[in-house]
């Protein structure tokens, strides 16, 4: 669905190649050349501003003052900088597919397919809205209620995941995850709210200016694409869908209320929809969902189900079909007609994120791929550019980091015993994926139609379904991906107890074999500690080592874990990146805690690789000054307005530059940089966060 590739399509993906790990140290007290490779970026530096008044600059200010964000992008830093060089990659890979003759129905025979039909904007240009009128047709056939909820039900798609990736966002009624339940068990599927168009319901119920500003050009917007698609009485329609969305929107609970998994882990029976949600024939729903097979489902948003439920059959059924036109369209423009395209950017590219211009369509045709094809192509990639023993250099960090997690939680003080063995045990059975699955997605039963792009990612979107469901009422697979090789991220999969590396994220800024252990463990080694950190954080506390969500605290511990949580939440309250306007430290913590945990068990594992010597000072920097100079460089990032003021309502990521600054809760830190009270980022050792 849209939410899927409108990310791909506005943020790019990549895909890195890794050599092995180089942190071999050179002895102690060795001084090198100036100009030696030391991973971190000298020329990104402001050395004229004092590391304890804002690190951010100091390991930046250089690279923030030159750079220029590209005019297709609404941000650029370290994630986008490890991209460029995965898309170089991908795009050669692609060249030489399509430059090929690969066997009709192989891998890549797919992705050149698939590629080309993307690719070929004449050809979309030319069938015009045909692509799409089956589906329209659909819509205009519904006579009745239950015909309504046949409908809803056939729209759903695997287009959800709360859990690994908080995201949130379909244009249908409905979106679906499938996992283990969250108390643990069988894996069910999860029903979440959904049916906007804009990004969540603060778009449309926020007083703030700016929101009200994209609310009345989201009108517009909606009135102009059905206008464009020939949709007849567009203005009239447009009101019609525009109202409704906005009684969608006041059903829905809060971004915080769904970051807390306490209020989503409520399970329902096939039969409890209809007692606890009427107004939807839940019957149909499920039938043409190809649900009805299942008797046990995780409500994720139990109120917003029941609100939602109330409007199939409260509000007028031209509506709902007006509705279900205009998404049907909204989600598909970047396969339908240019003029349709064009308006979609226009509002979502630059209203939304800020960009100035849209993407160019073959790196847009390569996230696509990502989006509905990625194992198909990733696969291939590292077949070319990513070695398996690679794996092995990485694991030997995560190993390392583990083991200091481990040790981290041995020697907490205020910690109960019985609740330190379960939360070793959870750092010691977690499964670690590095670069890329051990079992590929199977994709030879979807058929990709030359010159058909609408039908190929419809076709995509629904085998994506059908595999999700096919693990319904099955063991967990422990090991399954949740991100594709070629994405520069890194993901914890809390039910799972798992964690996966792409290998698109293992490249500089977050890791050069060329460097020495100071630089990949600040870099990559946070990145590895901050997502073993969220299996601790204020939502990944709540599950056990099975996966299962149960209080295996005392009330003691958790009541010490929640004061540190409140306190950093209270630091990140005082960033104010735009006047009146500060970071949410409650809808950031989860990630806040993560970053702070996640670096201090990099720094013990840093230390402990050093077996008790210091490491070579290079080019003026200690060991320990190259480890945080990296993880605040990892951390460079700069925003367009529109893109910082909407991560700041939406996202559970505080911005990059005050993540930068979680080195304040180091101890380490003061000592590296000579930070002293005064200094404007000075914090008490009293108030330094301390969680794990």
């Amino acid at each position: 669905m849209k939410n899927r590739l409108i990310a791909a399509l506005l943020l790019g993906t990549a895909v890195a190649t890794m050599g092995p790990v180089a942190c071999q140290q050179l002895g102690e007290d060795t001084q090198l050349a100036a100009g030696t490779e030391l991973g971190i970026r000298t020329d990104w530096m402001d050395t004229s501003v004092k590391p304890g008044d804002d690190f951010f600059r100091f390991a930046n200010g250089g690279w923030f003052d030159k750079t220029e964000i590209p005019a297709d992008r609404s941000n650029v830093g370290g994630f986008f900088i490890a991209d460029q060089q995965t898309e170089k990659n991908l795009a050669a890979l692609i060249d030489e597919i399509v430059k090929s003759e690969p066997e009709q129905g192989s891998d890549a025979y797919r992705v050149k397919t698939f590629y080309q039909a993307f690719l070929d904007t004449e050809a979309i240009d030319a069938a015009g809205l045909k692509p799409v009128e089956a589906d329209l047709a659909r819509f205009d056939k519904i006579a009745d209620k239950k015909a309504l909820a046949q409908v809803l039900g056939s729209q759903v798609r695997a287009d959800v995941d709360p859990l690994n990736a908080t995201n949130f966002e379909t244009e249908n009624l409905f979106g679906v995850f499938v996992t283990q339940a969250l108390k643990g068990g069988e894996v069910v599927p999860y029903i979440l709210q959904g049916g906007l168009g804009m990004p969540e319901r603060e778009y449309y119920l926020s007083r703030d200016e700016k929101m009200a500003g994209l609310r009345t050009a989201y009108k517009s917007y909606i009135a102009d694409l059905l206008e464009a698609a020939d949709v007849a009485d567009a203005e009239m329609k447009a009101a019609r869908i525009y109202d409704l969305e906005m009684k969608i929107a006041q059903a829905h609970v809060s971004r915080e209320d769904s970051d807390d998994w306490t209020k989503a882990s409520t399970l329902w029976t096939q039969s409890d929809f209809a007692s606890k949600a009427p107004g939807l024939d839940w019957n149909a729903f499920f039938k043409a969902a190809e649900l009805d097979g299942f008797e046990t489902f995780d409500a994720y948003h139990p109120a917003a189900i029941t609100k939602l439920s109330a409007l199939v059959a409260s509000e007028p059924l031209e509506a709902w079909k007006d509705w279900l036109v205009f998404h049907q369209i909204n989600a598909n423009t970047a396969v339908l007609p240019s003029k349709l395209d064009n308006l979609h950017f226009a509002f979502y590219g630059k209203k939304l994120f800020g960009q100035e211009e849209q993407r160019s369509r073959d790196k847009r045709a390569l996230s696509a791929i990502n989006a509905y094809m990625g194992d198909e192509l990733g696969k291939l990639y590292v077949e070319k550019y990513f070695p398996a023993r690679d794996k092995t250099d990485i694991q030997g960090m995560v190993d390392n980091i583990k083991a200091a997690f481990a040790k981290r939680i041995d020697a907490l003080d205020w910690m109960a015993e019985e609740t330190k063995a379960e939360a070793i045990k959870k750092v010691e059975t977690m499964e670690v994926g590095v670069g890329y699955p051990d079992q590929w997605l199977d994709y030879s039963s979807l058929t990709v139609k030359p010159g058909d792009a609408y039908a190929n990612v419809q076709a995509a979107e629904k085998l994506r379904y059908s595999q999700q469901l096919a693990k319904i009422g099955k063991p967990l697979d422990k090991r399954e991906w949740w991100m594709n090789a070629q994405l520069v991220n890194a993901v914890n999969l809390p039910v799972q107890n798992a964690l996966n590396f792409p290998a698109a994220i293992l490249q500089p800024p977050f890791y050069d074999p060329k460097a020495d252990a100071a630089f990949n463990y600040g870099a990559i080694g946070a990145v590895i500690g901050h997502e073993i950190s969220h299996s601790f954080d204020n939502n990944g506390a709540a599950f056990d080592s099975t996966g299962a969500m149960r209080n295996w605290w005392t009330d003691a511990d958790k009541a010490k874990f929640d004061e540190a949580g409140k306190a950093l939440a209270g630091q990140f309250d005082q960033y104010e990146p735009f006047p009146g306007l500060h970071v949410r430290g409650d809808l950031t913590l989860g990630e806040n805690i993560a970053d702070v945990a996640g670096l201090s068990a990099a720094y013990d594992a840093y230390r402990a690789s050093l077996n008790g010597k210091e490491a070579p000072v290079i080019d003026g920097y200690t060991g320990d000054q190259r480890f945080f100079i990296a993880y605040a460089q990892a951390w460079a990032s700069k925003y367009r307005e529109e893109a910082l003021r909407q991560r700041i309502a939406t996202d559970g990521h505080a911005p990059g530059q005050y993540r930068a600054l979680t080195v304040r809760n180091l101890d380490a830190w003061y000592k590296a940089f000579d930070v002293k009270e005064g200094d404007k980022l000075y914090l008490a050792p009293e108030k330094r966060v301390k969680v794990w």
